[in-house]
């Protein structure tokens, strides 16, 4: 039967539909502020809801009253909808961290998702950009680190000249306009800060790994890692939920 899994971070959620091999048949992405507005969630699940499709809702979230609105919503659908941290996540992946509780759900899954490489790095360009490391099939720690539109919005909402830009991996030189500079500056700066992260987790690895990016910048990011073994996977969150989905309920 189909599933539906999703993704509630702070800026945006994915809602995906899912057949019973884990392929995505359905995807929508909408801002997280929108689960707030009367009728969307109603508005929204109608596409999903189908005769064949098993009642079981899951959820990676870092939003916990955006999800406990879903719930609330739901429940007059007789849809179960799980957090993935009410489920036994030890089953899946040792995590050597003091307080889980303190750990993303969107990472946990990420990380759950990259094991499959034994040693891997994900970088997250989402609302923070987040640095998760596993290392022979365990999650270890990470690093937490300003997101990019995060950083330009706030630039720009603090000051009377600034404006909001889009970057773009076109900059050779310095700023001859301020839309030129900006750039420069948060392609540059974020270049020195992602690959210095990477360089510091990875000074005593040897080469046996795989840095995975995924988020609203991992393909600009890609450019500027040095890194060989490097790649994007926009659906890692996705394929994480899947799996704690498949083996867990």
């Amino acid at each position: 039967m189909n599933f539906i899994v999703g993704d509630i971070g702070n800026t945006s959620t994915r809602i995906c539909l899912l057949n019973d091999r884990s392929k995505i048949l359905r995807s929508i992405i909408f801002n997280t502020k929108n689960i707030f507005l009367r009728g969307y969630i109603d508005k929204i699940f109608k596409k999903f809801f189908q005769k064949n499709v098993k009642k079981d809702i899951l959820f990676s979230c870092v939003v916990p009253l955006a999800i406990k609105k879903i719930k609330s919503k739901l429940k007059k659908n007789k849809f179960n909808v799980l957090e993935i941290k009410k489920l036994n996540l030890k089953k899946l992946i040792k995590i050597n961290i003091k307080n889980i509780n303190q750990l993303g759900s969107d990472r946990i899954v990420n990380s759950i998702e990259g094991k499959k490489f034994f040693n891997c790095l994900i970088i997250d360009f989402g609302t923070a950009t987040t640095f998760d490391i596993v290392r022979k099939g365990k999650y270890i720690g990470g690093v937490i680190a300003p997101g990019v539109k995060s950083s330009i919005k706030n630039l720009s909402q603090s000051t009377a000249l600034l404006p909001l830009i889009d970057l773009k991996y076109n900059q050779k030189s310095y700023g001859k306009n301020t839309k030129d500079a900006l750039n420069a500056g948060f392609v540059w700066g974020y270049e020195g800060l992602i690959n210095n992260i990477i360089n510091k987790i990875t000074l005593n690895w040897k080469n046996d790994y795989k840095i995975i990016l995924t988020g609203g910048y991992a393909n600009l990011f890609k450019k500027i890692i040095k890194k060989k073994k490097t790649i994007v996977d926009q659906n890692i969150t996705i394929k994480g939920v899947s799996k704690v989905y498949r083996e867990l309920l």
